[in-house]
């Protein structure tokens, strides 16, 4: 999956955390968007398995589509709190980057970083 399918995934989460009904527009207005990116995005989500919507309705996350979002905030948010306690930027700083390097950072490196959080926090 492409780094936009994955914020695209990620954004569905958030929104349904903060909502109970997510809508194209609602992801549209949370990655800053057009609706007919958002439209795309989730023809390639829906054909992949990983969210179910009528035309024009709600969008849910399926079972897959959710261990996969879950995944992405997880990692989202242990880089987020990585980035604040080691090199001491602000939040929205921190978030920025770990947003852009969630995507792109190997599996081994981002256990490093979680073993290192665990054991700097305990």
């Amino acid at each position: 999956m492409y780094e936009s399918g994955e914020n695209y995934l990620e954004a569905i989460l958030i929104l349904e955390q903060e909502n109970t009904i997510v809508r194209s527009i609602d992801v549209a207005h949370k990655l800053s968007v057009s609706k007919p990116s958002v439209s795309r995005a989730m023809g390639l989500l829906r054909q992949d398995g990983y969210i179910e919507m009528a035309d024009n309705g709600p969008i849910f996350l399926t079972e897959k589509g959710r261990e996969k979002a879950v995944k992405i905030y997880h990692r989202h948010c242990i880089l987020t709190e990585f980035l604040e306690k080691v090199t001491r930027v602000p939040h929205a700083q921190a978030e920025e980057n770990a947003c852009r390097i969630e995507h792109i950072l190997d599996e081994d490196v981002f256990q490093g970083i979680q073993r290192f959080m665990k054991e700097s926090l305990s």
